[in-house]
């Protein structure tokens, strides 16, 4: 019999706000929040910021808060969104000291975007695995070296301590919460409601393949491109290619090198290669990412696992299984005492 979750008290969710913060940041998973107690009666979101007062997004909207983060009360999720602005300038000692109280009133903390740059000024990330949004992931490895920064995760669990690529993944890591809180049913019901995908997993790359490396520019590469990632599993060949977008074999290779710094060969097998490790972070199995792929065999698809990354798909899948941080494979540890 389902459990009758409307008498329950519902999971203060506090999030910090600051000059500058991205709105879809916060406002993203706020709404996964709020959806979700229409499914269950599950939370309660409470903006904060560091002395109570409004703040200016970073769409020039003042945005009204409930209190001053120190008088906020004890929360059971506390999230730390980012900013366009650089750390230095938004990460001000007003909103540190903000984030080093709440990281001490909270089950669980998580940062979105930049916000990554607030729990590692604090030291909150020292020894822990984290991401942020990727066009930031190098600064913040530079500037933190005890931090291990994987750039292309959508969202990262190490413990109680959860971070998140830029926007549009707030919310892949709100659902994750809201799964590990309520089950995938709970979450299911509120993608379903916004209109999104529930099922990225943490591991998943920040970008799909076919958006990495530069961009066709000539419309004969574009039609060869377009061919691939239409279907990947498809035999293609130069030959094949070249036909399809009317060039010679010769031609097209020269093309391919010009404007993607790779062969035609090379670009397929990229793209092969980003679809079988998606369909890895999905669930699927070894044999059905090598088939959907195009590998031809699982034993194909571990050649090429081993020669990119060093380990076989199956450790790969291990290492990353994970369609939520619910299910991720690192032990419940508390939140460390933030350094002052």
């Amino acid at each position: 019999m389902a459990t009758n979750l409307t008498e329950q008290p519902r999971r203060r969710v506090g999030i910090l706000l600051f000059d500058g913060v991205k709105m879809l940041d916060f406002a993203g998973p706020a709404e996964v929040f709020v959806e979700a107690n229409q499914a269950v009666s599950g939370y309660e979101v409470i903006l904060v910021s560091a002395d109570g007062n409004s703040v200016q997004t970073s769409i020039g909207a003042r945005v009204e808060v409930a209190c001053a983060a120190a008088d906020a009360g004890r929360f059971d999720t506390v999230v730390i969104p980012g900013s366009e602005l650089p750390p230095s300038t938004f990460a001000t000692p007003e909103v540190l000291a903000a984030a080093r109280h709440l990281s001490w009133n909270t089950r669980r903390l998580a940062s979105i975007c930049s916000g990554a740059a607030i729990l590692a000024e604090l030291g909150l990330l020292d020894g822990r695995r984290a991401t942020t949004h990727w066009k930031f992931a190098a600064g913040l490895a530079r500037r933190y070296p005890a931090v291990t920064v994987e750039p292309d995760a959508i969202f990262v669990r190490d413990g109680n301590l959860y971070s998140s690529a830029g926007v549009a993944a707030g919310v892949d890591l709100a659902l994750a919460l809201v799964e590990e809180d309520f089950g995938a049913d709970a979450a299911r019901r509120v993608a379903q409601l916004l209109v999104v995908y529930m099922q990225r997993s943490g591991g998943q790359s920040q970008f799909s393949a076919s958006l990495t490396g530069p961009a066709p520019r000539s419309p004969l590469v574009r039609k060869a491109v377009d061919l691939i990632c239409a279907d990947p599993a498809f035999p293609h060949t130069v030959q094949t290619l070249a036909d399809h977008a009317c060039v010679s074999v010769r031609h097209l290779a020269r093309l391919f090198r010009a404007e993607l710094e790779r062969t035609p060969a090379e670009y397929l097998a990229f793209i092969r290669f980003g679809v079988a490790r998606d369909m890895l972070h999905a669930g699927n199995s070894v044999t059905e990412a090598a088939m959907a792929a195009g590998y031809g065999s699982a034993e194909a698809l571990r050649r090429a696992f081993v020669a990119r990354l060093g380990i076989s798909p199956r450790k790969y899948q291990q290492r990353f299984r994970s369609t939520g941080a619910a299910t991720a494979p690192y032990p419940e540890r508390a939140l460390p005492a933030a350094v002052s």
